[in-house]
């Protein structure tokens, strides 16, 4: 005899947490628009290479901190804002460009100068801090998402 309950609706994976106050979700869903039918290899590839891509990100921007490199940590948070802006991380992009004007002896807006070097390198701390906050969220999003093992996919979110 059939049962009486009903299953519950179906929800894509990324429907199961609330994602609004770090991702842009049209952006996002503009990735997984790309994906063929029936797969996610396009979106788990840009996904994972971004995560890659951050995480080597991450340790360069600390080896140039301690070098205190101002140019270099805003060529880095330059080139990590297009990536996570791509993927609508709203908050990892917003640090990014201010650890690019930071670098660049900016102010928060990048349209004022600040003189002092050493104001900027704690700013880019601070920055570069919180960047990793929102990313650590961001990429447990994306391994409920994408986990390794297919099966697992949704499990803890």
């Amino acid at each position: 005899m059939p049962s009486t309950a009903e299953a519950p609706p179906k929800t894509t994976k990324a429907e199961k947490v609330d994602t609004s106050d770090f991702i842009d979700q049209a952006t996002f869903d503009q990735i997984l628009e790309m994906d063929d039918e029936g797969t996610d290899d396009f979106s788990r590839a840009i996904v994972d290479g971004f995560l890659e891509q951050a995480e080597q990100t991450f340790g360069e921007m600390d080896r140039l901190m301690k070098e205190k490199n101002l140019e270099q940590l805003s060529s880095l948070g330059h080139f990590l804002k297009g990536s996570s802006a791509t993927l609508g991380l709203v908050k990892v992009k917003d640090y990014c460009e201010q650890i690019q004007h930071y670098g660049a002896k900016k102010d928060v807006t990048g349209i004022r100068d600040v003189d002092d070097p050493e104001v900027c390198l704690e700013n880019i701390r601070t920055a570069l801090k919180e960047m990793k906050k929102e990313y650590e969220r961001a990429r447990s999003h994306f391994k409920a998402l994408y986990p390794d093992d297919p099966a697992e996919a949704g499990a803890g979110s």
